[in-house]
């Protein structure tokens, strides 16, 4: 008798973590399909008279990202680091979102990863599919995509800023609102920008950049003056891209008198990060 009601209770344990086991698998199929994925074909998703807030990302994965860091980073390190980098670029992205009339948005690449986002963005997130070879024809396909889904206008963010505040995007915001065809720019140290804004698809502005070069941001000024855009210059702010700006981005998280809003899981990163290598 013994022996049968051991075997009973193994075999009501093994039903029972099977119950288990499919309950979990459920959630975490419903947690990888939450979010929303903006589909251009369609128009007017919830987005008309709102601003795209729209973060240009690659799923972080080691060797994948950051690999100017590498070293003095290791891969795994560089993509953890991205991943925070994102996690703080899109809390200014949300905060800024609900502040003022904007929609919080997530460019990503590749297609059929978006679960690799369930622990770095909120639900609050929209994602859009990345399309395009080169990094201009990523750019423009973006803002060109985001503006058939309804959006009236767009604001295009790097995920190497993690510093830039909510702020300077509530700013960009308000710009787009303003009458009269413009854009707006975010400029970083390196001759780059953070963000660009647009009222409208300029393919123009995408086109005859030398990208990651100290040019961008005065060929893209350029390019408005060519065709008779306005433009409008937000607080400057600066990429992290490689070893010089990673230090810069150290002193600027890591000293005492840090503001503890900017950037908190990058600086924390960083902080045990720095406390077992030197960077």
């Amino acid at each position: 008798m013994h022996v049968v009601h051991a075997i009973k209770k193994k075999r009501i344990r093994k039903l029972e973590l099977k119950i288990i086991f499919a309950g979990c698998e459920k959630l975490l199929r419903q947690k990888m399909n939450s979010f929303c994925i903006l589909d251009p074909v369609v128009a007017n998703q919830n987005t008309r008279r709102l601003c795209a807030l729209a973060v240009m990302t690659k799923v972080p994965q080691a060797g994948r990202v950051k690999t100017r860091l590498v070293p003095p980073l290791t891969p795994g390190e560089a993509a953890e680091l991205n991943k925070c980098f994102l996690r703080d670029t899109a809390a200014s992205i949300s905060s800024a979102a609900c502040d003022n009339k904007a929609c919080a948005i997530a460019v990503y690449t590749p297609v059929g990863c978006e679960a690799a986002y369930t622990d770095i963005l909120t639900l609050a997130f929209k994602l859009l599919p990345q399309r395009g070879e080169t990094f201009g024809e990523r750019l423009y396909f973006a803002a060109e995509d985001l503006f058939k889904c309804g959006f009236e206008s767009v604001c295009l963010i790097d995920s190497d800023s993690p510093t830039v505040p909510a702020t300077s995007f509530s700013q960009a915001v308000v710009e787009l609102t303003k009458l009269g065809d413009r854009v707006v720019l975010g400029p970083c140290d390196d001759g780059g920008y953070y963000l660009i804004g647009l009222k409208k698809p300029h393919r123009e502005l995408f086109e005859r950049i030398d990208w990651s070069t100290r040019r961008v941001l005065d060929q893209t000024r350029q390019r408005a003056r060519e065709i008779g855009l306005e433009v409008n210059l937000l607080p400057p702010g600066y990429d992290v891209d490689d070893g010089a700006s990673l230090c810069r981005l150290c002193k600027e998280l890591l000293a005492e008198t840090a503001s503890a809003d900017i950037a908190p899981h990058t600086r924390e990163f960083l902080r045990k990060l720095t406390a077992r290598k030197k960077l």
